[in-house]
């Protein structure tokens, strides 16, 4: 693929046709502290505030610790937060919110269940009807790709498989958010390039806001639409990069001008804080 123009890094376009205008995510001052062993405090996170718009894909980046997976827990209800708002399609996350689906960085399967029937499992649970769930759980593995392993075991698939059978699950109760911490983390780096072209196909059909947590600099910049760069803890919006690529992603894109422009802009956030 030829090199492209420098980008714009300060305009945003929305890469999914007759994606809807809006906020998915609303977060104000959101701050998050722990309580040590000795009665102290550690602030983990914050003050941070953003918003997420419907149909996004953002990815956020950071050095360890900074507290990239809390914001995630945070975001999904899975946590309290200690200050500050966290509004999902405009109410308040006091719990855990229907309309979000998890992705984890292994995938959790049930050994004795075959991969349709850990796709069902969050329906199971939620008490939704079987017989249309079962109908979208076959949907969805034709959408991920597994339409001839729906009813294999998870010790007959390999972890590229496992994850989009994870990927189906979250899915199964169609939650417009997706959040996704590591998903790919422990995965080999073919199979990991494999899977990111994937997601984004996905992403695309299946038309999702995505909240996506990886430690890999390229991978944030070719999956995202906005890459969020956290500072060390506690984690603060060091930058907020709008990634004006193609929506339609090749992996030859990586190497061109424009890819290297993003990835520098956020290795200097990273230079800036020592981490580099």
């Amino acid at each position: 693929m030829p090199a492209t123009t420098s980008p714009n890094l300060s305009q945003t376009q929305s890469p999914i046709q007759g994606a809807q205008i809006g906020a998915a995510i609303v977060v104000e001052a959101l701050e998050k502290t722990y309580a040590t062993q000795d009665g102290g405090q550690v602030q983990a996170l914050g003050p941070l505030s953003v918003t997420v718009p419907q149909g996004g894909f953002m990815t956020i980046v950071g050095p360890s610790g900074c507290g990239k997976s809390t914001l995630l827990k945070l975001l999904s209800g899975l946590i309290p937060r200690t200050a500050g708002s966290i509004k999902v399609n405009g109410e308040e996350v006091h719990e855990p919110h229907r309309d979000i689906g998890m992705v984890f960085q292994t995938p959790v399967l049930l050994p004795w269940k075959t991969a349709i029937d850990n796709v069902l499992l969050p329906a199971r649970v939620l008490g939704l009807p079987m017989e249309r769930s079962r109908a979208r759980a076959q949907e969805l593995l034709d959408m991920v790709g597994l339409r001839e392993f729906r009813g294999r075991y998870p010790h007959e698939l390999s972890g590229g498989m496992q994850q989009r059978v994870a990927i189906a699950r979250s899915l199964i109760h169609d939650p417009s958010i997706l959040m996704m911490d590591e998903p790919f983390g422990a995965l080999d780096a073919m199979t990991r390039e494999v899977m990111n072209v994937e997601l984004l196909r996905i992403w695309r059909q299946a038309g999702k806001t995505i909240i996506f947590v990886t430690h890999s600099i390229p991978e944030a910049i070719f999956l995202g639409t906005q890459v969020m760069v956290l500072s060390n803890r506690p984690g603060r919006i060091a930058d907020l990069v709008n990634v004006d690529l193609p929506a339609e992603r090749s992996l030859d894109i990586m190497s061109t001008d424009a890819f290297g422009v993003f990835s520098k802009r956020i290795r200097s956030q990273f230079n800036t804080q020592g981490l580099i």
